[in-house]
């Protein structure tokens, strides 16, 4: 069974999504902010980090830098979930060390697709 750490700041957003990937049969870890998300991630190693963006302490993108320079959680693949939806905001995140980029709100399908895709080359 696929792990999947969801970095999400929004009580609701995260929820939401947390209970639809669990209905598909993963196993979810939570963190509502990116220094908290990097220590669980750290702790647990999860297949999978869906990561927020715009996040208080520190932001997705300082997070996945971070996670990406760290030998023990470099391959974790990373998928950005944001509202910035501007071809440049993708630009930035990928540049950041995000393996793949979608936007809210969220379309499920896609976004199944994407984690089946990200965690089938770990």
């Amino acid at each position: 069974m696929k792990r999947i750490l969801v970095v999400e700041d929004n009580e609701m957003n995260r929820d939401m999504l947390c209970r639809r990937l669990a209905r598909k049969g993963f196993t979810i870890l939570t963190a509502a902010d990116g220094e908290q998300g990097i220590n669980v991630a750290m702790a647990e190693m999860p297949d999978v980090i869906i990561m927020d963006l715009s996040l208080p302490r520190i932001d997705g993108w300082e997070a996945c830098r971070r996670l990406k320079a760290n030998q023990s959680t470099s391959a974790i693949p990373v998928i950005a979930l944001t509202a910035h939806a501007m071809s440049t905001d993708k630009d930035k995140a990928l540049a950041a060390g995000c393996d793949d980029f979608d936007t809210k709100p969220v379309d499920f399908a896609r976004l199944l697709e994407k984690i089946e895709k990200a965690s089938s080359g770990k």
